[in-house]
């Protein structure tokens, strides 16, 4: 495998960049931290950033007439336009996006268990969604990887993320080629990881890369692209998983012995029943390709989605199919 591109993102600098919550602290989140390694951040903090300082009083999120506004506690000002307007700025600045870090629970970047209360002062909560800024950004990138960093605490979302996220980078690398022999290149290297998100969307994008309409590049391009990210969008699951690993199989029935193909299902199985993770699978492909030089499996980036040294084990123990 080639070196891998580094993913464009956007992170909440609160999130180990600098200490700017509203109590002036910081959070040291060790797979950001590492992730950073492999990627190029961009890290705005919404609140900071229209001028609200550290430290500052809290903002939260009221409803107010089917109306969502975020307002500061104490001062009572209303941030909700000047919100608004920064994230509409900053998306425009800054894109490519290949995705986004954002806090957990901020009323500002939370993705979806922000609090929403019916006033200011000491009232309970009546509802839950996601923060201004982040809402901003679901509007405009809804197919985008969006997490936050107390759901990358889990393998299996954490495996998910990375894994879109770097193919969108390599998507981007071919996108600036504007050349179609890249295209066709990156198709066929990820037949398998696309296959186990959307068996439908994979064959819409081999459609649309085999380009039998003699469509010019750039509009060829962008379908691609818009195609790519509703299918990476699709969910990867125990269940496609191992119908891919079954296709990828099929390659070595002349030269595996009953042994190895019962040892692969076995571990199937263990991976069907969550005991061992999905890249212990993988591996036992990996290795009989290697085995067989059989160099179209080799360049399956299924096999190897993302750098390797990100392949962290560590896991919160909250289940989600993968």
């Amino acid at each position: 495998m080639e070196d891998y591109p580094r993913p464009r993102l956007v992170v909440s600098r609160c999130l180990g960049f600098e200490s700017c919550r509203y109590n002036d602290q910081m959070v040291r989140d060790p797979f950001v931290a590492e992730l950073s390694n492999y990627a190029d951040c961009i890290t705005p903090c919404p609140e900071v950033d229209i001028g609200l300082g550290v430290p500052r009083f809290p903002v939260r999120l009221v409803r107010s007439e089917d109306e969502l506004r975020l307002l500061q506690s104490e001062s009572e000002k209303d941030c909700t336009e000047e919100m608004i307007t920064f994230a509409e700025s900053f998306l425009e600045k800054n894109a490519p996006f290949d995705g986004f870090i954002l806090k957990h629970r901020s009323p500002s970047c939370g993705q979806k268990e922000v609090k929403i209360y019916p006033q200011l002062g000491k009232v309970a909560p009546i509802d839950k969604g996601p923060g201004i800024f982040t809402r901003e950004i679901k509007e405009e990138y809804p197919n985008l990887p969006l997490e936050d960093e107390g759901r990358l605490k889990n393998y299996r979302i954490r495996y998910r993320f990375y894994s879109r996220i770097f193919t969108l980078a390599r998507f981007r690398e071919v996108k600036d080629t504007q050349d179609m022999k890249y295209l066709v290149r990156f198709q066929a290297r990820h037949k398998f990881l696309l296959l186990a998100y959307d068996e439908q969307g994979t064959r819409e994008l081999g459609r649309i890369a085999a380009n039998q309409e003699g469509l010019p590049v750039e509009e060829v391009l962008d379908k691609y692209e818009a195609k790519l990210r509703e299918t990476l969008v699709g969910q990867s699951t125990r269940k496609t998983n191992i119908n891919v690993i079954m296709h990828m199989a099929g390659y070595f029935s002349e030269t595996n012995s009953k042994r190895e193909k019962d040892y692969l299902e076995e571990s199937m199985e263990l991976y069907r029943e969550g005991r061992i993770p999905l890249s212990s699978v993988l591996s036992i492909i990996h290795t009989w390709a290697l085995r067989d030089q059989n160099d179209y499996l080799l360049n399956q980036y299924y096999l190897s989605p993302f750098p390797q040294d990100l392949l962290e084990l560590k896991d919160s123990g909250r289940q989600i199919d993968l």
